[in-house]
């Protein structure tokens, strides 16, 4: 029987977790989480993520005591706690989930030996799936098809009981942390999810009844066609292999291909670890700087834009923590062309706001819009956000997060005449693109 040391970090979870596994099997084991700010530098986590690691933390810390094991919270630099915690447990082995995100990837280099690391993160490990050169594939086509080659192993449940260590380290309380909002308290709308393995299951057996509607209600932002499960998974409540496995049904094809994405954007920032902060392709545009441009990103993300789809988006964005996947598109497109905005600056903006900010799929998605990605849409591909607004039904979403605009009628709310107190648009959409091509020729 030996003593180890389970390092979380985005893997708040219990079942299909292999490093828990792994050290159940062993005999006993402590896990620990490190709020770490220092290693990841600007990337450390934004606020919203934070009330969400708050509550995932609690609900984790229950889930390890009922079955007789202990979670032990540590604050400072990763590498450091994780070799003071197993020194104090005088643990011959660290476990933990690969995860790939590069200041992760430098602690796991950092700790060497010391640490024994397990594929998890992913439907399939990521060495698995690589071009014929065996790099990471840049194209999420190609991508796929390699991945549908391998088998996506099932998942495996937790054992009943654990076994911990007769003397636990010490542990931070996560009181202490402070980590929810107060003064004020902007995640008052934040009640409509519940964060934790417990959470993650309920939204996924709610979504399997409708997982066979969503390749057609994914994009209507005024239904309930999405899984909910983002936030789950960025934060590993759950895994994407119990996930892939729980919606075998071939009605369920499209989402199954959506999450294979999330494997993708892994393997690209394994390939480019700067992802989220160099463009992959050559910009070739000239973004708007200065005070007018300071002034337009500040209505964007405030949600005045005079744009109802788009100002419905961010305010829904502030509210919850969430945004619509399609309306995630119509703002990030508006911002990077319409306002001539940089991408990194909205993509900073989702990081600090989005409780399921993910480094590898905000970067990716940002440059997929701002053209500068190596799979990503041509910049002279203008979103026209009036035209989406009807075309995906809009309306009523716009009635519930533009409430100044709900007497409208479904054919008035897109582009209103009668505004009454809500902003006209800070730019035409004709003029938009102009401006957006010109500054293409000319970047």
């Amino acid at each position: 029987m030996t003593t180890s040391l389970v390092w979380l970090r985005q893997d708040l979870r219990l079942n299909d977790q292999p490093a828990i596994a792994a050290a159940a099997e062993a005999g006993p084991f402590a896990a620990l989480y490190v709020l770490d700010d220092e290693t990841p530098g600007h990337w450390a986590i934004g606020g919203a993520q934070r009330w969400w690691l708050h509550h995932s933390l609690r609900a984790l810390g229950a889930d390890l005591e009922a079955r007789g094991g202990a979670l032990v919270l540590r604050r400072g630099r990763s590498a450091e706690a994780v070799r003071r915690v197993a020194d104090e447990l005088d643990a011959e082995t660290v476990h933990a989930t690969r995860h790939f995100e590069p200041w992760w990837r430098e602690v796991e280099e950092t700790l060497g030996d010391r640490i024994t690391i397990h594929a998890g993160d992913t439907l399939v490990p990521a060495d698995r799936v690589r071009t014929g050169s065996g790099q990471p594939f840049k194209v999420f086509g190609p991508f796929f098809r390699a991945m549908c080659e391998h088998e996506v192993p099932e998942p495996i449940d937790a054992a009943e009981r654990f076994s911990k260590p007769d003397k636990l380290p010490r542990s931070d309380r996560l009181d202490d942390w402070h980590l929810l909002p107060t003064k004020p308290n902007w995640a008052k709308g934040f009640g409509v999810w519940h964060p934790g393995e417990e959470g993650a299951v309920a939204h996924l057996e709610r979504f399997e009844a409708d997982a066979g509607e969503y390749a057609r209600r994914r994009d209507l932002p005024s239904e309930i066609g999405t899984s909910n499960l983002s936030a789950h998974l960025h934060f590993g409540e759950i895994s994407p292999r119990r996930v892939w496995h729980h919606l075998r049904s071939a009605d369920a094809a499209k989402f199954r291909k959506e999450l294979a994405w999330r494997d993708f954007a892994r393997g690209a920032i394994t390939a480019d670890p700067k992802l989220g902060e160099e463009h992959q392709r050559p910009a070739r545009v000239r973004w708007r700087t200065g005070k007018q441009a300071d002034y337009d990103f500040a209505a964007w993300s405030k949600g005045r834009t005079g744009y109802p789809i788009v100002d419905a988006g961010m305010r829904q964005l502030w509210a919850t923590g969430w945004m619509h996947n399609r309306v995630r598109m119509i703002a990030a497109s508006f911002l990077v062309k319409h306002l001539l905005v940089e991408w990194r600056r909205g993509a900073h903006w989702f990081w600090d706001t989005l409780v399921d900010a993910d480094y590898a799929n905000n970067s990716l998605n940002w440059q997929w819009i701002a053209g500068t990605g190596s799979d990503s849409q041509p910049f002279f591909r203008i979103m026209a956000p009036l035209t989406q607004s009807a075309k995906f039904g809009a309306a009523d979403y716009i009635r519930t997060w533009v409430p100044e605009l709900a007497h409208l009628s479904d054919a008035e709310i897109h582009d209103p005449a009668d505004r009454g107190s809500y902003p006209p648009p800070l730019i035409g959409h004709r003029e938009a693109r102009e401006r957006a091509l010109t500054a293409a020729r000319r970047g």
